[in-house]
Order: structure tokens, then sequence, then C-alpha cells
């Protein structure tokens, strides 16, 4: 579990700030049941995803709301993934990270603010993604040492380990915790 804690003396960011602007931020190159860029393969996403998109949108075209429950973060996971691989045409290893820390990030707005819904936004400029979680709670997320046998508060943990850079924004109403990752664009 994840606790709350004061802003650290250094501001909110996690490693070493957020991204300088969003300039070049890109849209999907593909759509869903396009071609792939290495062949013939079509790239069609299975029925959930294809009913995700319908009801909620894409987070790549702008932020989605999601309903604040545990069962959300497994069509966030998969959105993440379809965006990610598919749409982005970036590596399954990046897609993996990223749905990880999705999870993660989901979780915590799903466990910890008592929202009824939570936004996703997913960005991506060259050489970078960049994703968000925004949730109207203003208590900040804390990254505590983690120890062998720890059960739980791994989340930012994962965070901190696998992105570039993460952060929280504060806003007049909630936060926004997002973390960025170096990709190869292709």
């Amino acid at each position: 579990m994840e606790s709350r804690c004061s802003p650290p003396a250094g501001g909110v960011d996690g490693h070493d700030g957020g991204m300088a602007g969003l300039e070049g931020t890109e849209q999907p190159r593909r759509g869903v049941g396009t071609a792939d860029p290495a062949g013939s393969m079509p790239i069609v996403a299975d029925e959930p995803v294809l009913k995700m998109f319908e009801l909620y949108g894409n987070p790549a075209l702008g932020e989605i709301r999601l309903p604040s429950r545990p069962q959300s973060a497994a069509g966030a996971r998969r959105l993440a993934q379809l965006v990610v691989q598919r749409h982005w045409g970036l590596s399954e290893r990046t897609a993996e990270h990223a749905v990880l820390l999705v999870s993660e990030l989901v979780g915590n707005a799903v466990r910890h603010t008592g929202a009824r819904f939570f936004g996703l936004r997913m960005l991506r400029r060259r050489g970078w993604l960049r994703i968000e979680v925004r949730d109207p709670s203003r208590g900040l997320p804390c990254l505590l040492p983690v120890r062998e046998m720890d059960t739980s508060g791994r989340g930012l943990f994962l965070v901190d380990t696998l992105s570039d850079r993460w952060g929280v924004d504060l806003l007049a109403r909630g936060k926004t915790t997002w973390f960025e990752m170096r990709v190869a664009d292709r």
C-alpha cells in the first residue's frame, strides 16, 4: 500500500522534473486494424480493448475518464499496451514496462483517492513517452524504502526503477501522477 506524505524538499518530482513542454507531441501513427509496418500481418486488437476504445476513447488522443474501481486497471493496461506497442510501434519490452507502471498508478488512484473516476492520458514525442493518471485527491504518493519481505508498497518503487522520470503535478482540484520513459524512435 502506498502511503501519502508531504512533498519532498526538492519538489514533487521523482527524478529530474517533467518534460520541458510537449512540443512535437505525436498522435498514434496507425489505427486499430491497420497493417503492421514490419510485414503484412494486420493489427487487430482483442474485442475487450476495442470495446474500451468505443466506450472511453483513445488515451493517446486526449485524457479519458475511467471508473475508479479495481476492474478498470485491467482495461487501462490493455489500452496502454495497444497504444504503446501497436499504435506507436514501440518494443514489447517498453510496452511491458509501461503496462506495469500504468497498473501501479491506476491501482494507487483507485485504492487511495476515494474518487468515482480517474483520468488516463498517454503522450508521445520524439524519444519519449509519458503516461499520466489524474485523480481528484491532493494527497501525494510517497516513495518509501522497500525491504525484501515487504508484501506491499512496491508500486512507486517500480515506477522509480523502470521509468526515466516521474512526478506529481498538483492541480486546483487534485493531482496528476505521471511517468516518462525514453524510447527508441523507429
